[in-house]
């Protein structure tokens, strides 16, 4: 009775908050007099045009002209980005700061979810065709045109080429071949895929790469492009597209950029863009010193994990900031298990052999499956504003497979999965395999992100009570990165993923058995050859069918099953579905927050208010 009461208080909870949490962009017309008094609906964001205007084709902003200057602080946790180059990649902060200074073909309509041009002008497809026609007059920061040559170089020498992470190359290979590329004049290129490939279009946001700043490296090799835009690099090498360029870095303490002056967005008084002279992210190392650092002042944007929600939403009736209701989280959260079964150069096992054959057994990860309080972690540590997840695809996603049965925490079904196998239990409760290995093995998480600590301890005591011994180890995160995709020493985990709810061939590096972020079974380059567990020869297969089927319908019997492979297998267990809040000072003017691109996807159109 007492946990049901609970449950209604939670509801309860998560109805208010996420109704007052939606700012005060009301949309009002007349059209919307039939909905609820309490449901506040945020503006649509109008969308950039294409203008040509003096040889040069912009894209022109259709919102609320501003005022130029200002700086715009947001932060980042952890030690801050490995590199600076959009193409070596391999952890979200790194892709965060190298992206904001290099611009794709194509971006994301944050309105519609719809493909749109960006540095493209306009694109065409026809079958297996994709004819890109370039914004003329465009030019990199250092004054030389951005044309054919450096898409043509981007993607056959660095991304067909295979130069630094090649997640964006794999995710591209159908049956086993590459798209082509070719330049037809100087503004238009052509790609070919082999087959119809629905996701190709949208593989067009890739980052472009100068030309003349990259193939000198290119040229030099993959072991020095590996370092090439290294965080020791001078800011003043760095040639971009983006609104904004690299101006500073200090490790461990902040990046600061500032607004390129060639930028090919303009204001509807024909004024390039941005507004804002600096964007700066501080790095915070933790959760707790991000909240303390926007309670004093010092951070202009703060997203907000859900027991600082409450909280923030009673402190916004007397602050200069707003609270944003943003929607379901794209990104997810979830245990993983080390089940590598190859040996290292050194001829011994990456993982012990009596650990192998628990994280191997199915019926061992889903008895830590039913094991897991989900709800417990949705009230405890989100403050209700979550749901539990059990899929690899969100619960905004378009493809998500909704005919998998959400359950609750059934520890007599762990109990009797574990028999099944051979699992015991000695008289002080402590969890024995069937060659007498008492169950011990060491828990993973990235220090500083305090949700992913808590969600931890919890895991942790939730093991215990099926007589498994859980050494919880939070570590750097450059340092956990390290483990999972290099020396693949390690036993669980709990990560994140990011994503995206319109395409799930975005994931197509974690599930392919041969994807660099394969990390249940991480194979390094000497293993792309090594044998796959059933359940992942089905998982190729279904992304490659849903990848080369066109129709939606089709591509989401695909997709449905492959999400119910890994609901079945357990190769990664999913735990919550955090909702979006973000606070942000009123100062700043033209936003337009959407689902898709968060609060601030518009960087270069928001500006500081006058008198604020």
């Amino acid at each position: 009775m007492k946990r049901v009461i609970y449950v209604i208080l939670a509801v309860l909870l998560i109805s208010g908050l996420l109704k007052a949490c939606l700012r005060a962009d009301v949309v009002t017309s007349t059209q919307n007099e039939n909905r609820s008094e309490t449901e506040i609906l945020y503006r649509e964001y109008p969308s950039q045009k294409n203008i040509y205007l003096n040889g040069v084709d912009y894209l022109q902003s259709q919102v609320q002209i501003g005022k130029f200057g200002g700086t715009f602080v947001t932060s980042t946790i952890g030690e801050g980005p490995k590199t600076f180059n959009p193409f070596n990649s391999k952890d979200n902060i790194s892709s965060t700061m190298s992206e904001i200074m290099y611009d794709g073909l194509v971006a994301t309509d944050v309105n519609t979810g719809e493909t749109i041009p960006k540095l493209a002008k306009s694109f065409t497809v026809n079958d297996c065709e994709y004819v890109i026609n370039l914004r003329r007059g465009l030019q990199w920061s250092d004054g030389k045109p951005i044309t054919a040559d450096d898409v043509f170089f981007t993607w056959n020498d660095i991304i067909f080429g295979g130069y630094g992470n090649t997640s964006t190359r794999d995710s591209v290979v159908i049956d086993g071949k590459l798209p082509t590329v070719e330049k037809i004049d100087d503004y238009t290129v052509k790609f070919v895929t082999p087959k119809p490939f629905a996701p190709f279009l949208r593989m067009l946001s890739s980052p472009i790469a100068p030309k003349h700043v990259f193939e000198p490296a290119v040229k030099r090799g993959k072991a020095y492009f590996d370092g090439f835009l290294s965080t020791n690099t001078d800011p003043k090498e760095f040639v971009i597209s983006g609104a904004f360029k690299l101006k500073e870095y200090v490790p461990a303490q902040r990046v600061v950029f500032e607004k390129n002056p060639n930028y090919y967005v303009i204001n509807k008084d024909n004024q390039k863009l941005p507004y804002l002279d600096k964007l700066v992210y501080l790095i915070v190392g933790d959760v707790n010193n991000q909240v303390l650092k926007f309670e004093g002042g010092e951070l202009d944007e703060i997203s907000l994990q859900g027991a600082n929600v409450a909280r923030f939403k009673e402190m916004e009736k007397h602050s200069d900031f707003s609270v944003y209701n943003i929607g379901p989280d794209t990104g997810t959260m979830y245990i993983a298990m080390n089940m590598n079964n190859r040996k290292n150069d050194d001829g011994k096992y990456y993982v012990d052999l009596k650990k192998q054959k628990w994280f191997q057994d199915k019926n061992f990860r889903q008895a830590v499956d039913y094991a897991i309080d989900r709800q417990n972690m949705v009230f405890n540590i989100a403050n209700g504003l979550a749901e539990p997840l059990f899929t690899p695809e969100t619960l905004n996603s378009i493809f998500l497979n909704k005919n998998l049965k959400s359950y609750e925490k059934d520890i007599n079904k762990s109990r009797e999965l574990l028999k099944q196998s051979g699992f015991s239990w000695d008289k002080s409760g402590n969890l024995i395999d069937k060659s007498g290995n008492k169950v011990e093995f060491d828990l993973y998480t990235n220090a500083g992100n305090s949700e992913r600590e808590a969600i931890g301890v919890m895991v942790k005591q939730d093991l215990q009570d099926l007589g498994m011994k859980i050494n919880f180890k939070p570590v750097e995160f450059n340092s956990l990165v390290n483990k999972l995709m290099s020396t693949l020493d390690w036993d669980m985990v709990i990560m994140g993923f990011t994503g995206s709810p319109l395409e799930p061939n975005g994931g197509k590096n974690v599930w392919m058995s041969d994807g660099t972020l394969h990390i249940f079974n991480q194979r390094l380059e000497k293993d792309l050859n090594s044998p796959r567990y059933d359940f992942e020869n089905k998982l190729d297969e279904m992304f490659i069918k849903g990848a080369l089927a066109v129709n939606f319908d089709d591509r989401k019997k695909y997709y449905d099953e492959y999400q119910a492979i890994v609901y079945e297998e357990k190769p990664l267990i999913y735990i919550y579905s955090p909702i979006r809040i973000v606070a942000l000072r009123n100062k700043f003017k033209n936003i337009y927050p959407t689902t898709l691109g968060g609060v601030t996807h518009n960087i270069e159109e928001i500006y500081i208010g006058e008198g604020d």
